[in-house]
């Protein structure tokens, strides 16, 4: 087992310490020790991307006793994404002065990425709890960076979410110990096709509730009220970071449809399937007309981040390894087109310029899925994963339009009919990094979705997976 499957973890813990105790009033040494921290996660990432499934013990305790870090595909393409996201977010923060408003800017964005890095490594339940608190904790802080009334008011409705998806979250893993006597997911898969039948009917409970709080952290219809108000209302660089945060959501799902709750376990058969689907076809809905009916540019990208969690969400309901790998895509994709309209956003409050609206253009036509960036590509994977669903083509096609609509009506207004705001010329070296991510997407689909197909297969047969726990004791 490999120790550095911890550092994602202990790095921006130790990192955040150090600047609330030694650096709280010196912004020059933390925009120094944030942006060295996270390009060590960024090479970490990148290390462990091409590392084997494995499995590290904290304290040498074994499983399901102790708790475990597991490296796989999925968790490597997850700390990849956030690592990149972030240093590009923070080199936005830094040259537009963002982190200036507040002095703990730096701490609560190294606290987020300790959370974001052991939601995707925990091979724990109950761990997974206590990282989505981490998150909550310092993405409430980052919320409300800056102050303002209606920036708090959001941060409250977002945190109100959150807590009543803590509480389901804390009554599942109760259910699920009380019939299994494990939260280890590793060992869930072991034990949960061998459960009695009479105890069937609270293991459906507890996939109930489970999904329940995955859905609003993936803003998922009826639970994403909380998104459009928080997203609008959160500086500039912030949105851009919560762009990974309802990825959290869809990867826990992905991680328990395939591991603890897969199709042809006899307890739950095809239940969560069977709810995602028709929620995701109402998150499409409401995403593509709430991007065509908004007005303000920052509320509209919420609304099409809801959409693209829709079309995300109905690929992961098909649970097949093609339809996976679809969406493993997609997850990239949309988390950088998301990102890159929230930094247009926040540039175009001072400043509307030929190159931002080129910028803008660019992004637009990425988030609706039109030629010839990724999102072109990503709507492909997607449909031919759900061929034979004619529904689902309806929705996305139909979803494609509106939000391109909403978006062109959006541009006129900003670029044609309102006079730019007099301001100096703000950076932009953060949106054309992630446009730039978006073109290496569609450049290099072929290699990069033959290996999300490999990371897919591997979900789909978690044979390795469970073996890197080596249940009984550490090897």
């Amino acid at each position: 087992m490999s120790p550095l499957l911890i550092l994602p973890i202990i790095l921006p813990a130790v990192l955040a310490g150090g600047i609330i105790l030694f650096a709280s009033n010196a912004l020059n040494l933390q925009r120094a020790i944030s942006v060295l921290g996270t390009l060590a996660l960024l090479g970490l990432a990148i290390s462990l991307s091409q590392a084997p499934t494995q499995a590290y013990f904290l304290g040498n305790w074994p499983a399901p006793f102790g708790i475990a870090l597991v490296l796989d595909g999925l968790s490597a393409l997850m700390l990849l994404l956030t690592a990149s996201l972030a240093l590009i977010i923070l080199i936005h923060t830094i040259r537009t002065g963002w982190d200036a408003c507040g002095r703990h800017f730096h701490a609560l964005y190294l606290f987020q990425l300790m959370g974001l890095n052991g939601a995707f490594l925990t091979g724990d339940a109950f761990n997974l709890f206590v990282f989505f608190e981490v998150l909550l904790i310092a993405s409430y802080g980052l919320m409300v960076h800056g102050s303002g009334e209606a920036r708090i008011r959001a941060g409250v409705q977002y945190v109100a979410f959150n807590l009543l998806g803590s509480t389901l979250f804390l009554f599942a893993l109760a259910v699920i110990y009380s019939t299994t006597g494990t939260l280890n997911m590793a060992d869930l898969a072991q034990k949960l096709p061998q459960i009695a039948a009479n105890d069937t009917g609270l293991i459906r409970v507890a996939a109930v509730l489970l999904m329940l709080v995955f859905a609003v952290k993936a803003a998922l219809v009826p639970l994403q009220f909380w998104l459009p108000g928080t997203y609008a209302n959160a500086p500039g660089p912030v949105a851009a970071l919560f762009a990974v945060m309802t990825k959290v959501g869809a990867y826990a799902l992905i991680r328990f449809g395939t591991l603890v709750f897969p199709t042809d376990l006899p307890a739950t058969t095809t239940l969560l399937a069977g709810l995602l689907y028709p929620a995701a076809l109402a998150t499409i809905a409401i995403g593509a007309l709430g991007t065509l009916a908004t007005r303000t540019l920052p509320r509209q990208i919420a609304f099409a981040a809801i959409g693209s969690m829709g079309t995300l969400l109905l690929t992961v309901s098909a649970f097949t390894p093609q339809a996976t790998a679809a969406a493993l895509y997609y997850t990239v994709h949309s988390t950088f087109a998301a990102a890159a309209l929230f930094l247009i956003a926040d540039v175009c409050r001072t400043r509307r310029d030929g190159l931002t609206a080129a910028l803008y253009m660019a992004a637009a036509i990425a988030m609706a899925g039109m030629p010839p960036l990724s999102g072109f590509v990503g709507k492909l994977l997607v449909l031919d994963a759900l061929r034979d669903d004619a529904i689902a083509w309806t929705a996305i096609l139909l979803a494609s339009l509106l939000t391109m609509i909403g978006f062109a009506r959006q541009g006129s207004d900003l670029f044609w009919k309102s006079p730019s705001a007099e301001a100096p010329a703000q950076s932009k070296a953060a949106i054309l990094l992630c446009l730039t991510a978006l073109a290496a997407l569609t450049i290099a689909a072929g290699p990069i979705t033959d290996q999300l197909t490999l990371t897919a297969e591997a979900l789909h047969q978690p044979a390795a997976y469970i073996a890197a726990n080596h249940l009984g004791g550490p090897k």
